[in-house]
């Protein structure tokens, strides 16, 4: 069996971390790299990431697999130039929306996608940032995987499989509603909190006071602000209403602590233990 040529486009943390794992599969690979970001390029070959860097979307085209992993706009965008792609090729994007990614492929092309949002990452991006084991027992969701050719379906199943990851399957516009509320509202909520207090006139003295648990809540604000623009607008109706919902608790919060009612905040509290039952 040869090897088999894997086109990156987008060579951040998240096709970083895929081109690591995929080298400690006994299947052998040659990886080529495309990113618009020049310096990411001269460090993806520095760092080993891939074996050849390209300059057109027309050099992947005979590649066997081709992942996406870039901003959620962009994959919509690429999607639209894939044209010549071979019938048995398989394009994974990586992206963290999916029903807009999902109705905009190509019908000429469509067979070939499979898209799916692997649930792992960091707030750091760019090459350097690349885990070795940033998907090793972590969840992927595929979408929509009846429009995918059965050859890509396979393809996927067997790659995300291979790398440790845990798969499952969901219609896209459930997806989109889903992971507003466990990630992209919380992305909100993390750059809200860090504006608050870089708003403060203290606000030195309040960040050295930070702790763990400031630190854990306002980690993921240094995410990229590109990437999560792009996905704030591609989910925008289900962003609102998981703010809409989390504005409702806060709101509950605030009135039971300007009207001293101590024991239903305890109680209101205790409830929100309960979801590390099922966590």
């Amino acid at each position: 069996m040869g090897k088999t040529t894997v086109g990156f486009i987008g060579l951040g943390l998240m096709g970083g971390s895929l081109s690591i794992a995929l080298k400690k599969l006994p299947r052998e690979y040659y990886f080529l790299g495309l990113d618009h970001n020049q310096t990411h390029c001269e460090e993806a070959l520095k760092l080993g990431l891939v074996d050849e860097i390209v300059n057109s979307l027309e050099a992947l085209e005979n590649c066997d697999l081709i992942i996406l992993s870039i901003p959620v706009d962009g994959i919509i965008a690429v999607l639209q130039k894939l044209q010549n792609i071979s019938p048995q090729c398989t394009v994974i994007d990586l992206g963290s929306t999916k029903e807009k990614i999902s109705l905009s492929i190509p019908s000429n092309i469509r067979k070939n996608v499979v898209t799916a949002h692997p649930m792992t990452g960091t707030e750091k991006f760019g090459p350097k940032a690349a885990l070795p084991d940033l998907y090793r027992d972590k969840v992927v969701v595929l979408c929509d995987l009846e429009k995918s050719g059965k050859a890509q379906k396979d393809v996927a199943k067997t790659l995300f499989s291979d790398i440790g990851m845990n798969i499952v399957c969901m219609d896209a516009k459930e997806h989109d509603r889903h992971a507003a509320f466990i990630s992209h509202m919380p992305h909100a909520l993390s750059y809200a909190l860090a504006n608050s207090v870089m708003k403060q006139e203290a606000r030195e003295s309040i960040v050295a006071l930070a702790g763990g648990g400031f630190k854990d809540m306002s980690r993921i604000a240094k995410s990229s602000p590109t990437m999560w623009e792009d996905i704030f607008r591609q989910n925008k109706d289900n962003v609102l209403e998981a703010m809409h919902a989390f504005q409702s608790e806060l709101k509950k919060c605030q009135k039971m602590v300007e009207n001293d009612e101590w024991e239903a905040l305890n109680t209101w509290m205790k409830d929100a233990n309960t979801l590390h039952d099922i966590l």
